[in-house]
């Protein structure tokens, strides 16, 4: 009760701000609209008894075009935070990423292999070829996620420090891999290979984005119900075990989340780098730890900052657009070396 209290003005907060990227994303672009007309297009698509005269454009390019690349960016945002709290929460450590259990390599890996190996068999057919590099990379993070989590087991018990050092090993592996497909790769191949390792949210579709929303739901709603489990898990293994929580249990839910979701979210968008680090750290720094106010506030910062920096991708350079894993590491790399610096004795 009182943790809701205190973080209500931090929710309204992240709420406001939420709905403004929502609207800017939606208004802004190389064919800007007023805020008005975006806002009554929307309503009209959302169905509501809303009477507008000329808006078939606005509604053509909110419609089809901004609305399903801006609920991939919160999608995307969202579950990136998530994931980004859980191995905070299982490493207990606030300077824990995504990647330190090999989802990103894996699904970096099963991309490349698909646009390589796509390019090498000379096509697939029509029905399949839009999903092959999603599937391919969901995959491969699934995949290399389960044999970090593999490695860490050992005696019934899972060891957070041998999954740390597994999972740096097998992105190192995949690294080396993926710069093998790109050796390998012709011009064409390599730059569809390098802009996708960037990221983006361009080419945003209804198709390519009902997975990835469904698999964010999950994350959404199940990662909530161990906040309690994640504050016992702060004080340390034992600790969480004498207060009757199942550590191995939720070693292994927190584990299958972060490969679910930013697996789903690297095949819908490719690499977008320092969210899952950036963004938890913010929200803890001002809400603290507790995971009944961080996992929710998270969530929310998540998805209005990767909005907010897809809207600077598409501005910055218009016409033209920069990658969004460029703008989220143009962030998120200076607030790391700040926090290196402020955390110094």
């Amino acid at each position: 009760m009182t943790a809701s209290l205190h973080s209500r003005p931090l929710f309204i907060f992240l709420g406001v701000l939420l709905l403004l990227a929502l609207w800017l994303s939606l208004a802004l672009g190389p064919v800007s609209l007023p805020l008005g007309e975006t806002l009554r297009a929307a309503m009209r698509l959302a169905g509501l008894p809303f009477s507008g005269e000329g808006l078939e454009q606005a509604e053509l390019i909110v419609g089809q075009i901004r609305l399903p690349r801006t609920l991939l960016g919160l999608a995307v945002g969202a579950v990136l935070a998530l994931s980004g709290v859980a191995m905070q929460g299982l490493f207990r450590n606030p300077l824990a990423d995504p990647g330190l259990v090999g989802v990103s390599s894996g699904a970096a890996l099963g991309g490349a292999a698909a646009i390589v190996g796509g390019a090498a068999l000379g096509g697939l057919p029509d029905a399949f070829a839009p999903y092959l590099l999603s599937v391919c990379a969901f995959a491969g993070g699934l995949g290399v996620t389960l044999l970090v989590y593999r490695l860490g087991r050992r005696d019934g018990q899972t060891s957070v420090a041998t999954m740390l050092l597994a999972g740096i090993a097998l992105t190192a592996l995949a690294g080396a891999v993926i710069g093998l497909l790109t050796y390998l790769a012709d011009d064409a191949t390599l730059r569809s290979l390098t802009f996708w390792n960037m990221g983006s949210l361009n080419g945003a579709s209804y198709s390519r984005l009902w997975p990835l929303l469904i698999v964010t739901l999950f994350v959404v709603c199940w990662l909530p119900r161990r906040a309690k489990a994640l504050n016992a898990l702060l004080l340390g293994e034992s600790e969480a075990r004498h207060l009757g929580f199942d550590v191995e249990r939720l070693k292994r839910e927190l584990v299958f989340c972060t490969a679910l979701g930013v697996g789903a979210a690297v095949a819908a968008a490719g690499l977008i780098g320092f969210i899952g680090l950036v963004v938890p750290h913010l929200v803890r720094l001002v809400a603290g730890p507790d995971h009944r106010v961080l996992l929710p506030a998270s969530a929310l910062a998540g998805g209005s900052l990767m909005l907010l920096a897809d809207l600077a991708a598409r501005l910055v350079l218009a016409p033209a657009e920069l990658p969004i894993g460029i703008v989220t590491a143009l962030i998120g790399a200076p607030f790391f070396l700040y926090l290196l610096v402020r955390g110094r004795p």
